[in-house]
């Protein structure tokens, strides 16, 4: 298995990416995120994923580990391919989906070409337990205010409250407090009215 490519940038568009190594131009498909994150010109490693169908062997590029794995997970959500999972990463940055999945935003994932209701609804399902699991930093692309409600959120839930009422609540709070709410102060008013 190919983990990582390492040489010199040939040529690079919105949907690949040419890696000179030794003399062996290599074609990448990349998403537009990591082609932001590619120079012009010069030397540049891509973490990589081979796809390997019937009729083809695809090679995937991805500026950053993170951005690789969340990859792998899209794909292994039934319903969604290669092409599907690399329209999502071209969408929102690897930090974001986390952040969609674990939040249960199906309106983040609809925004994408071609995702649905339903298909939001299974990436969701079937990735949060592992999201959970990856350390994918999800604080990395939130706002003080959006890492504040996740981490009450993560809290109220361990507390047995439901989800769905927490999260009203914790909108409601957000929406009339200060910018310099803590997250133990954002959990005891919600506690209050919950």
């Amino acid at each position: 298995m190919i983990t990582h490519i390492d040489g010199i940038l040939e040529e690079k568009n919105p949907a690949y990416a040419i890696i000179d190594i030794n003399g062996v131009g290599y074609f990448l498909h990349i998403t537009l995120t990591t082609f932001s994150g590619l120079p012009d010109k010069g030397r540049v490693r891509l973490f990589t994923h081979l796809s390997i169908r019937e009729d083809a062997h695809t090679l995937f590029g991805f500026g950053t580990r993170k951005e690789r794995e969340m990859y792998r997970l899209l794909i292994s959500v039934s319903g969604v391919g290669p092409s599907t999972a690399r329209m999502i990463l071209s969408s929102l940055t690897a930090e974001e989906v986390a952040q969609a999945i674990l939040a249960d935003d199906v309106n983040t994932f609809k925004q994408v070409k071609g995702i649905g209701a339903k298909s939001a609804q299974r990436i969701i399902v079937d990735l949060r337990d592992k999201v959970e699991k990856t350390g994918i930093d999800i604080e990395n692309t939130s706002s003080p205010s959006n890492t504040i409600k996740v981490e009450a959120l993560s809290a109220l839930i361990i507390l047995g409250i439901d989800k769905k009422k927490a999260e009203v609540n914790i909108d409601k709070i957000l929406a009339k407090a200060s910018k310099d709410i803590t997250v133990e102060e954002l959990i005891k008013m919600t506690l209050k009215v919950s």
